[in-house]
C-alpha cells in the first residue's frame, strides 16, 4: 500500500484483519527505512504498530480522543492521519514534530514530550465532555514505565473516584526507556500471568450482553465475577484503583486488540485494556535491546542496524565522560553513590551501575522521588550524584528546593543535556534551569568550558561538603582531556582569556562557547577579551567589579533563555552597586525553541557566533 496516499483513518473501517496485518507490515518496514535515513524513536514506534491501528479502527478521531503518553510512539498515528509524506522532514528544522504537535494535525489533540501526564489530561478532557453533555471517547495509552511515574498515580486515584466513562490503554513491553525497575513491574507480571481468567470474562460479557435476558443475567453476575476473580488471581493494581480491567492481550494480534477495544468502548465507567507488546518488534537489533540504545537514535545502516555516526577518536559524550568522573571519584570516596530517574544507560552511568552496584539506584521514571532520595542519602552523610536530564529536572522543582536547597545538603547535581538539544525540540531543550535553580538559595550552580573542567568541577563538588551543587553539561561529544591529576576549583571564580589592554570589550559567556568565542577572537585577531563565567552561582564579584571599574563595553553571551540568566544575575549585581555600564546581551528570548539542528537554531535565534561577531563589531565601530 503506498502509505503517502493515505489521508485520514476512515479507510481502515473497509478494511478486513488480514488486510490490516499486511498493513502493519508495511508500516513497519516504511518507518526502518525512513528513520535509518533521519534519526527517531525507533523501537518503542515498531511496538505500537497493530495497537494503533485498532485504536484507529475501533475509535473516531479526531471526535474521539486519542492521547499518546510522551507521544514519541506516535509515528503510526501520523501515518494513519495523512503525515507519511513529511517523514523526510521528521525532526527537521521546520519539519514534522517526533511527538504529538496540535499545529500538524486535528487528531494530535495532547501534546507531550515527558511522560505520565496523559491520564490527568484524559481525565480532565472526560469531565469537560460530561460538563457540555457530550459523549465522544477519551483514550489513554500509556506505558509501564510511564505509570510507575507519581503523576500517574495520582491520576489514577482520581480515575477510579470519579467513575467517568474513560478508556486507558496499558501498553506492557517491560521497556520504559531501559528495562524497567520497582515493585510495581512485578505487579504488573503478575497481570501478564493472568490470561485465562481475562478471556473467560472477556467471552462472558459479549455472550451474555447480545440480548436482553443475557443482559440481565450479566447483570446478576457481576458481584459473583470478582469473587470468581479474586479466586482466580491477584487483581492487581487497577483493582485498587476501582477500574475495570481487560487482559492481557497480545498487541500485536489484530482481531483480539479490536474486539477488546470494542469492549472497552462500550463499557460505562474507567476501563484498563492491558496490550502486551513487544518494544522494536519487526527488526532484530531493536528486539534484543535491553538497555536503551534502539530508543532514540541517529541515522543508521538499516542492513546491518549500524550507526552512520561514531564518536571520533579522542572524543566521547559528555554523558560517560562526567559519569566515568565519578565512577573514579567513586574509587577513593565510599559515600559515593549514583542515583538515576530510569536513565542509567542515556546518563552515561552503566559503568558506575556496573562498578559499585550496591551504591548505584535506578528509581524509575520518579524525578521528585530521586531528588528526595538524594537529600535523604545526604543529610546521612552519603554523598550521592544524582544525574538528571535538565527538561527532567524541571519536575524535580519543589523537592530540589524544599528538601534539598533548604537544608543545605551536598548533593552534587549533574545537569544532563543542558542548553540546546536539537530534533526533541520545544519539550527537550534544556534552557529553563539556570532561571529555575538561580533563585534558589544555597546552591552552587557551574558549567566546565572543556572536559578537563569538567573532570574538576566534579572533583571540586565532591571535594566541598557544604552545599548542594550543579554541574550543567551539553548534549553532545566533547574532546577527551589528556590524563592528569584532579584539580581543585575555587567555588565563583572565573577566568579571563586574550585579556590585553588595548582590548575594546570583554566577552562573559560560559560553557562550550568559552572555546568557540575565544578560538573565534584568535583566528580573526580581534581586540576581545572572554571571561569564562564557570560559575554562574555565585559568581566572581571581584572580577565583575574589576571589569566594571574599567568603563569597558561588556557583552553578556548566553545560549539558554536571557530570563534570570546569566546576563539577569550580572546586571542584578551591577544594579545594586550602582555601576551602570555600557552592555549588552545575547541569549534566547521569551518563547519556546522549537526542534532543529542546534547550528539551525542558533542562527535563527541569532545566537550564533557568526551573529555575535558581526553585531559586536558593528556596535563597538559606531562608538
Amino acid at each position: 500500500m503506498n502509505l503517502e496516499e493515505i489521508q485520514n483513518p476512515d479507510f481502515l473501517k473497509r478494511m478486513n484483519t488480514q488486510e490490516m496485518a499486511a498493513l502493519a507490515d508495511d508500516i513497519r518496514q516504511f518507518l526502518i527505512s525512513s528513520i535509518s535515513k533521519t534519526g527517531g524513536h525507533l523501537a518503542s514506534n515498531l511496538g505500537v504498530v497493530e495497537l494503533t491501528i485498532a485504536l484507529h479502527y475501533v475509535f473516531n478521531s479526531p471526535t474521539d480522543k486519542l492521547i499518546f503518553d510522551v507521544g514519541h510512539q506516535t509515528y503510526t498515528h501520523k501515518i494513519l492521519t495523512g503525515r507519511a509524506s513529511l517523514f523526510p522532514s521528521l525532526r527537521k528544522y521546520k519539519g514534522m514534530s517526533g511527538f504529538q504537535k496540535r499545529c500538524e494535525s486535528p487528531h494530535d489533540i495532547w501534546e507531550a514530550g515527558h511522560s505520565s501526564t496523559s491520564l490527568s489530561a484524559a481525565l480532565g478532557m472526560a469531565v469537560a465532555r460530561d460538563l457540555d453533555g457530550k459523549n465522544y471517547n477519551v483514550i489513554s495509552i500509556i506505558g509501564d514505565g510511564a505509570l510507575s511515574s507519581g503523576m500517574a498515580l495520582e491520576a489514577l486515584n482520581q480515575i477510579g473516584s470519579e467513575g467517568r466513562k474513560l478508556v486507558i490503554v496499558f501498553n506492557d513491553n517491560k521497556m520504559s526507556i531501559s528495562r524497567n525497575v520497582g515493585a510495581l513491574t512485578s505487579s504488573f507480571s503478575r497481570l501478564r500471568a493472568s490470561k485465562g481468567y481475562n478471556i473467560i470474562k472477556r467471552n462472558m460479557k459479549r455472550n451474555l450482553r447480545s440480548n436482553d435476558f443475557g443482559e440481565a443475567v450479566y447483570s446478576r453476575l457481576k458481584a459473583v465475577k470478582d469473587i470468581v476473580k479474586d479466586a482466580i488471581i491477584d487483581g492487581g493494581i487497577f483493582e485498587q484503583f476501582n477500574l475495570d480491567y481487560i487482559g492481557p492481550i497480545d498487541g500485536h494480534n489484530i482481531p483480539d486488540l479490536i474486539k477488546c477495544l470494542s469492549i472497552a468502548k462500550d463499557h460505562d465507567g474507567p476501563i484498563v485494556v492491558h496490550v502486551i507488546t513487544k518494544k522494536g518488534k519487526g527488526y532484530a537489533p531493536c528486539e534484543n535491546d535491553r538497555i536503551g540504545m534502539w530508543h532514540g537514535i541517529g541515522p543508521f545502516n538499516p542492513e546491518n542496524g549500524q550507526p552512520l555516526h561514531s564518536v571520533p577518536k579522542g572524543f566521547q559524550n559528555w554523558s560517560n565522560l562526567m559519569s566515568n568522573t565519578v565512577a573514579d571519584l567513586a574509587n577513593e570516596n565510599k559515600n559515593i553513590i549514583a542515583v538515576s530517574p530510569a536513565m542509567v544507560y542515556g546518563s552515561g552511568l552503566q559503568q558506575f551501575f556496573s562498578i559499585f552496584p550496591s551504591r548505584s539506584f535506578d528509581t524509575g521514571i520518579a524525578e521528585e522521588h530521586a531528588a528526595t532520595f538524594s537529600a535523604g542519602l545526604a543529610i546521612s552523610g552519603k554523598r550521592p550524584y544524582l544525574e538528571i536530564y535538565s527538561s527532567f529536572l524541571q519536575r524535580a522543582y519543589d523537592q530540589i528546593n524544599h528538601d534539598i536547597c533548604r537544608m543545605d545538603l551536598p548533593v552534587v547535581i549533574g545537569i544532563d543535556r543542558a542548553g540546546l538539544v536539537g530534533a526533541d525540540g520545544d519539550t527537550h531543550h534544556g534552557i529553563f534551569d539556570i532561571g529555575l535553580l538561580r533563585a534558589l538559595p544555597n546552591i552552587i550552580i557551574a558549567q566546565p568550558s572543556n572536559a578537563a573542567e569538567g573532570k574538576n568541577l566534579l572533583y571540586s563538588a565532591f571535594t566541598q561538603s557544604e552545599h548542594p551543587y550543579a554541574i550543567r553539561f551539553p548534549k553532545g561529544e566533547i574532546l577527551n582531556p589528556i590524563p592528569h591529576q584532579y584539580s581543585l576549583i575555587k567555588t565563583g571564580t572565573w577566568q579571563k582569556f586574550n585579556d590585553k589592554p588595548e582590548n575594546k570589550v570583554v566577552i562573559f559567556t560560559y560553557g562550550a562557547m568559552v572555546e568557540k568565542t575565544l578560538g573565534t577572537i584568535i583566528e580573526n585577531n580581534l581586540p576581545y577579551t572572554v571571561v569564562n563565567c564557570r560559575f554562574i552561582k555565585p559568581l566572581d564579584t571581584e572580577m565583575l567589579e574589576d571589569i566594571a571599574n574599567s568603563g569597558i563595553p561588556m557583552v553578556i553571551y548566553e545560549t539558554d533563555m536571557l530570563a534570570c540568566g546569566l546576563g539577569s544575575a550580572i546586571l542584578e549585581y551591577l544594579g545594586l552597586s550602582g555601576k551602570v555600564p555600557q552592555l549588552r546581551r545575547y541569549g534566547i528570548d521569551d518563547k519556546y525553541v522549537p526542534h532543529g539542528s542546534e547550528n539551525q537554531l542558533r542562527k535563527e535565534l541569532g545566537i550564533d557566533i557568526e551573529c555575535l561577531m558581526n553585531d559586536i563589531g558593528q556596535w563597538i565601530e559606531g562608538k
